[in-house]
């Protein structure tokens, strides 16, 4: 009995010991763990003290700035006209558009007219046919001979009026056939003016079922609306010519920028296909009639007429305004990276930091710079010669 309360003693103080050297042990893990973890916490912490490790920084080796050769500078104040950027299209002012239609109606008989075909002023476009011509000129043969015997007739009841043998009522009558057949005959002669018949040369023997049309304007054919044998009626318009020679451009501008222009105002005009190409503008007239969309007609001429330029084709514009004083950089000290423009300010000797910059208004080699946030770029010392070699070390080391 003694001996096996030994043992069982023995026993408790082998399991108390070992209890005890278990909490020692997850008392070291956990103060290890613990240490370990204090030291990763930490560690980012470090990293962001090192200024080589923030992506927008740069920092040269005194070999790397001497190849550079960088400059450094500070923001300017300039002179610099800002542009305002409009669009619009081309239009032919209305005198410069002729819409060529037949005041009788009539039907087509023929013609040569294809849409973008030249004409000449004067030149024969269109034969049209109709049997009311016919009895057109009829009519006013008949009204040019029945004034010349109300002409006659009245000499003659004149003569005997003046020897008291004819009644002054035969006189009246006679003098009113006359001045009624005038007019019959003065307004047959218009109509046939309006369907280009001269009735200075009509007579019975060059009575004609046809008629021709003929070109008012040296230009070209924007539409063609009819086609051979077709009747069309005097509402109807069968061609529509134009005169290209007054081309104009019509702007669209916003109510907020129409105090910005003025008649007499130069621009430049280009579109997307040729934007290098630029066309002189001045303003001929500003609209003060504002639209639902709160914008207002510019109409613009152009100084030298191209023939490429056609009516209805969109057009973008760009108008310098007056030139006030701005914050600006020299334009070799903006880079532009990925899409966007940057520009480097000195953080030491031989560090650099690459900013976004929004760029303004650019002229004499300056470029305005609109804002860049949270920062005043006035004070900052800029790289204004060799960005581009500092962008090209700032790129290799974003690729180690």
């Amino acid at each position: 009995m003694q001996n096996a309360s030994k043992i069982k003693s023995h026993k408790m103080t082998s399991i108390n010991h070992l209890v005890s050297l278990r909490t020692v042990l997850n008392t070291s893990l956990i103060l290890f763990i613990s240490l370990l973890l204090m030291a990763c916490g930490t560690k980012p912490a470090e990293e962001s003290s090192d200024p080589s490790a923030n992506q927008n920084i740069v920092i040269l080796s005194d070999a790397q700035l001497k190849s550079a050769k960088v400059s450094l500078g500070k923001m300017e104040l300039q002179d610099i006209s800002s542009i305002l950027k409009l669009n619009g299209k081309i239009d032919v002012p209305p005198q410069n558009m002729v819409s060529v239609s037949m005041p009788l109606g009539g039907f087509l008989k023929s013609t040569k007219l294809l849409p973008g075909m030249p004409v000449q002023k004067g030149e024969i476009i269109a034969t049209m046919e109709d049997q009311q011509y016919i009895q057109l000129q009829q009519d006013y043969l008949v009204a040019k001979s029945k004034l010349l015997y109300a002409d006659q007739e009245l000499k003659r009841q004149k003569e005997l009026n003046l020897s008291k043998a004819g009644s002054d009522k035969v006189l009246q009558q006679s003098e009113m056939d006359f001045s009624t057949q005038k007019i019959v005959l003065s307004a047959l002669s218009e109509k046939l003016k309006l369907i280009n018949i001269n009735p200075e040369n009509l007579s019975e023997n060059n009575l004609s079922r046809s008629v021709n049309l003929y070109s008012s304007i040296d230009g070209f054919v924007s539409k063609v609306d009819v086609n051979i044998g077709k009747y069309v009626n005097p509402s109807d318009i069968l061609f529509e010519l134009i005169n290209p020679e007054d081309i104009h451009l019509n702007l669209k501008v916003f109510e907020k920028d129409l105090e910005k222009l003025s008649i007499g105002q130069k621009l430049v005009a280009f579109n997307n296909n040729q934007p290098d190409k630029k066309h002189p503008c001045e303003i001929i007239l500003v609209s003060r009639d504002l639209s639902a969309d709160r914008t207002a007609d510019v109409h613009c001429h152009f100084e030298n007429y191209d023939k490429t330029l056609l009516p209805g084709m969109y057009m973008n514009a760009e108008v310098a305004l007056k030139s006030q004083k701005v914050a600006a950089i020299r334009d070799e000290a903006i880079v532009s990276y990925e899409g966007k423009e940057f520009i480097f300010i000195s953080k030491g000797p031989l560090s650099f930091e690459l900013v976004e910059v929004t760029k303004g208004s650019s002229e004499n080699n300056f470029t305005e710079i609109i804002s860049v946030e949270g920062r005043d770029l006035t004070k900052e010392n800029i790289v204004v010669k060799g960005a581009y070699s500092v962008l090209m070390q700032l790129k290799n080391k974003s690729e180690e």
